[in-house]
């Protein structure tokens, strides 16, 4: 029987396994020993391997950005927690200007063996200040690696994979992707970056998800297949470096292309991904869809018209294939939990 972990469980896993094998992992951040443990993925690992290895940290991100890097030049793998992305920003000069620059500076003579995990989506109309996702402001940046692993499965083997890097990663994590469950080996393993995941394989169009809208993309193509499309579905799960190969192959059969990004579309993941494509010579039709380029909103209502979703993608992709027709718009309910992609077995 295939064992099934939800997303916090996978990444919990992870970090219990690497402390456990390599005693220079640390785990450092702002509520890693709260009685929440972020959403279950630090429980119990203060108990385990004690307050000099998990340990809280003030509301001081630049700074303790500063101690998580000088530690990982020190010898120690730290494993630096932002509950939400939106406060990466006060720690942009110790991101950018010294973890991500250190070893190229240095000759390659020193490492930043250095993982910060990074939250973000949108949760009870947390608003402008809390709600966004500036990982493109990331991928502009050389040094750093960037993954959006979507499913447990690929939530444990990636966060293995970055513990074990010696280079900073940034590992984003959606909200929305806490509630999924699928299934994750036991044994520990690594999903390596630089490589997709084709999730459905289709024909008639291809989409691609970043992180949690690998899953509403996914939930589209079930949409579609009410009226006899049958789309290809793609995870990224790494933005840095990206895996531009398997992406190509996918728009080369279908010739057409919709990435959905979890961000502003400008100058976003979506834009880079068809500039390469571009550059390659890829002949296809495109579009791209995102953030409304407004401040994220607080209220349901403007929610609903600012996020992407399944049916949006759904009718955008008819509209792609038949824009001679009337729209359409999916009206039948789905049984989410018989849909989502449980993992690549």
């Amino acid at each position: 029987m295939k064992r099934i972990l939800s997303y916090p469980e996978a990444i919990r896993e992870a970090i219990e396994q690497e402390m456990s094998s390599d005693s220079s992992v640390i785990v450092m951040g702002q509520g890693v020993d709260d009685p929440k443990r972020i959403y279950g993925t630090t429980k119990e690992l203060v108990e385990r391997f004690g307050k000099e290895r998990v340990f809280d940290t003030p509301l001081s991100e630049d700074g303790m950005t500063g101690v998580a890097i000088g530690a990982a030049l020190g010898g120690l793998r730290p494993i630096h927690t932002h509950i939400r992305m939106d406060f990466m920003l006060l720690a942009m000069n110790q991101i950018i200007n010294m973890a991500a620059k250190m070893r190229y500076m240095f000759g390659g003579a020193v490492s930043i063996p250095l993982v910060i995990r990074s939250i973000i989506g949108k949760s009870w109309g947390q608003g402008p200040q809390h709600s966004q996702s500036i990982y493109p402001l990331f991928m502009n940046i050389p040094g750093l690696k960037i993954v959006a692993p979507s499913t447990p499965y690929d939530a444990k083997g990636c966060l293995i994979q970055s513990i074990r890097d010696d280079n900073p990663v940034i590992f984003i994590e959606h909200r929305h992707l806490y509630y999924q469950k699928g299934y994750v080996p036991k044994e520990s393993y690594v999903v390596p970056f630089g490589k997709a995941r084709v999730i459905k394989k289709g024909y008639d169009i291809s989409l691609i998800g970043i992180s949690q809208m690998a899953v509403e993309c996914l939930r589209a193509s079930h949409f579609l297949n009410e009226v006899d499309i049958n789309a290809e579905v793609i995870d990224p799960i790494s933005l840095s470096p990206l895996d531009i190969d398997t992406i190509e192959s996918s728009v080369l059969k279908t010739g057409k292309l919709i990435i959905v990004d979890n961000a502003w579309m400008k100058c976003g993941a979506g834009s880079e991904i068809i500039t390469q494509l571009i550059e390659r010579g890829v002949s296809m039709v495109v579009q791209r869809m995102g953030f409304a380029f407004v401040p994220c909103p607080t209220t349901p209502t403007l929610e609903e018209q600012f996020y992407p979703n399944a049916r949006k993608i759904a009718s955008k992709a008819y509209e792609m294939l038949y824009p001679n027709r009337k729209p359409w718009i999916a009206t039948t309910e789905q049984y989410i939990e018989e849909i989502e992609f449980k993992g690549p077995f």
